[in-house]
């Protein structure tokens, strides 16, 4: 370990020092050139657009000011290494501008705007980005499921609440429950967006300027829905980082108790699913393994992808309300790598559920065991023969217990059996068919046709409804996709006509 006078003399005597160089605007560097590269440029055509519009600068300052931003934009991003020199990329990229075009006319670049609004809104473009995508692969696992809904509406499994067998069901019946929650988490995600694509470019530092420029037409070229018109919010808002993460995190922690379901229903002992070859990796000493990987790694992804939005969660709380360091490059990382780890896990369930095998006998025999459709007892005696809820819900009971006590089954309890101990609580009885239907689990599902219920039928019916709203939402994304791809479209011609006006 060095002395004092010696770490100090290692570290230097100026900022930066060696310790914060590398632990700090090193890694800050790398991940400012991997995620805001494009952004960052987007934002310096159309703010210098606008100051041409606007005339701040001359059309031929402009021009030639464009031409040094489309000059150092061609760069390869990952040639970029950090540079002791520059503080950040920004800095780096405003020292390349320069080298083209000149200090002044970089400098001028700059006027009527700060690195507080171009950072938020670089962050924001970024993450805009982050959740289309993740939209678009949780669309494509709604698909799937309704795919599958539509495809085992009559498939009987066993539905467990408490982790026990409760009641039979079917799995088109319970895929319709994942995929209800699928949809909500989709409509947070587009909460999110509408959130997100605001711009904050105008606020400058979070006074906005006494420069005339125009927020709004900068906002139209980015891409932007609107503008955050307080420029004080603009600046220190950071809701739209809580909104994303919370997103994100309620998606993942949506979807990590159903894939957890699915390890548990391709299980030997369940044996109820079949994740197909391409998904399974077998033991390199026990051949007889089909390790469900693709699930678990599911699982452990939307783990990971949870931390990182709690990470970026608990990064804002109790954190000033204003320009703050906790909001900005330390922080966006997690956020980004909390939804491309989500994206991975909508991508991998979709393929494991598109591809798997349903074992339909081994899932009907197990959702005739346990008493399972003993409620149907119940239900029937109270409404057929008039016997008091409550008293039909005793009789139930006994007669469940009557199995436990005999260890067998309820399809193996004699019809003279079941009608004894009813007679001992009321002067009713049932015949061989209404027992028979009674105890089975496909006239269980048939007879719960209640909106919303497994029935088949009302099953294919919201699974109709699903489908219809899926496309609405579909419809909508490639909407959107062609209305920032114009956005971007109107940004490039603007800067091509600028640069082809100014130029002698």
């Amino acid at each position: 370990m060095p002395s004092q006078d010696d770490f100090i003399k290692q570290e230097g005597t100026e900022f930066p020092g060696k310790t914060y160089v590398e632990h700090l605007l090193r890694p800050v560097f790398s991940d400012q050139r991997d995620y805001l590269f494009k952004h960052m440029f987007n934002i310096h055509r159309a703010h210098v657009v606008m100051l041409a519009e606007q005339n701040i600068l001359q059309q031929k300052e402009a021009a030639t000011i464009l031409q040094g931003v489309e000059s150092v934009a061609k760069i390869d991003p990952q040639s970029l290494q950090y540079d002791s020199q520059f503080e950040d990329l920004f800095f780096m990229i405003e020292h390349k501008i320069s080298n083209e075009i000149g200090p002044d006319l970089a400098g001028k670049m700059h006027m009527a705007r700060s690195r507080n609004d171009m950072g938020i809104a670089m962050y924001r473009l970024a993450l805009r980005k982050h959740i289309i995508t993740l939209t678009e692969s949780s669309l494509l696992l709604a698909t799937a499921l309704l795919e599958k809904i539509n495809e085992h509406a009559e498939t009987i499994i066993t539905a467990y609440t408490h982790t026990q067998p409760a009641q039979p069901t079917t799995l088109g019946h319970y895929l319709t429950a994942i995929l209800d929650i699928l949809l909500r988490d989709i409509k947070r995600l587009h909460s999110a967006y509408e959130t997100v694509n605001s711009s904050p470019m105008g606020a400058a530092a979070l006074s906005t300027t006494s420069f005339p420029i125009n927020r709004k037409r900068v906002s139209e070229l980015l891409g932007f829905h609107k503008l955050i018109e307080n420029s004080y919010d603009a600046v220190a808002g950071a809701d739209y980082l809580i909104e994303s993460a919370t997103a994100v995190l309620t998606l993942m922690t949506n979807s990590g108790r159903w894939i957890q379901d699915f390890l548990q229903l391709v299980t030997r002992e369940h044996n109820i699913l079949k994740v197909a070859d391409p998904y399974v990796q077998i033991s390199s000493i026990m051949p007889q393994k089909r390790n469900p990987v693709s699930i678990e790694h599911s699982r452990s992804l939307a783990s990971s992808s949870a931390g990182e939005a709690l990470a970026a969660i608990h990064m804002i709380h109790n954190t000033p309300f204003g320009d703050i360091v906790d909001t900005e490059d330390d922080l966006q990382p997690h956020l980004y790598r909390s939804y491309e780890k989500a994206n991975r896990v909508m991508y991998l369930m979709h393929a494991v559920i598109r591809t798997m095998e349903v074992n339909k006998e081994t899932a009907l025999k197990r959702a005739k065991t346990s008493c399972i459709t003993i409620t149907e007892l119940a239900d029937y005696i109270a409404k057929e023969k008039h016997v008091p809820f409550r008293t039909a819900h005793q009789i139930a009971s006994a007669i469940a217990k009557k199995c436990s006590q005999q260890s067998i089954e309820l399809y193996e309890l004699r019809l003279q059996t079941v009608n004894e101990l009813i007679r001992s609580h009321q002067n009713v009885y049932l015949t061989q068919k209404e027992w028979k239907e009674i105890i089975c689990p496909i006239e269980f599902v048939r007879r719960r046709s209640i909106q919303g219920g497994p029935n088949p039928n009302e099953v294919r019916r919201m699974a109709e409804e699903r489908d219809d709203y899926i496309q609405r939402v579909q419809t909508s994304l490639f909407n959107e996709k062609a209305r920032l791809k114009l956005a971007q479209k109107l940004l490039m011609d603007a800067v091509q006509q600028l640069m082809a006006e100014g130029t002698p």
